[in-house]
């Protein structure tokens, strides 16, 4: 099943504009480790749910998990070969607008070496250059 909102107040978004730093969500504040955004990016539906069954699955259940970042922009797309103009496209798949210093993912309950390679497993499904840090090692952006 694919992350997407259940409901939306405007079907179609504007662009908008990848630049700043997030102050927003940029701490560990959930769990014992995160992975934390080092570029602004869109990240997909299906890029956060790779990176969270990586995840999940070197933990093999054991832990806990927290997902810090949720596809709430819909992206749209105008069928292949069709001519300019006749309006905005349908929506096509849903991004999360992250922001340099977010925290993508949050993990508790295991040992750093174990937490420090499941979020190197997750970081590689990702399109952008993330770090680990750990509760009592935050870093600002």
């Amino acid at each position: 099943m694919a992350l997407m909102p259940a409901r939306v107040k405007y079907r179609k978004n504007q662009r908008g504009r990848r630049k700043g730093t997030a102050y927003r969500g940029a701490t560990v504040a959930f769990g014992e480790y995160g992975l934390q955004a080092l570029e602004n990016v869109w990240l997909t539906n299906i890029q956060i749910e790779a990176a969270r069954v990586a995840l999940t699955r070197h933990l093999q259940r054991g832990g806990r998990v927290w997902l810090r970042v949720f596809p709430d922009k819909a992206v749209t797309k105008k069928p292949a070969e069709t001519r300019m103009g006749k309006g905005k496209g349908a929506v096509d798949h849903w991004v999360s607008v992250i922001q340099r210093g977010r925290m993508l993912f949050e993990i508790e309950g295991v040992p750093e070496t174990v937490a420090k390679e499941a979020m190197r497993l997750a970081a590689h499904k990702l399109p952008l250059k993330t770090r680990f840090v750990s509760r009592h090692h935050q870093h600002r952006i």
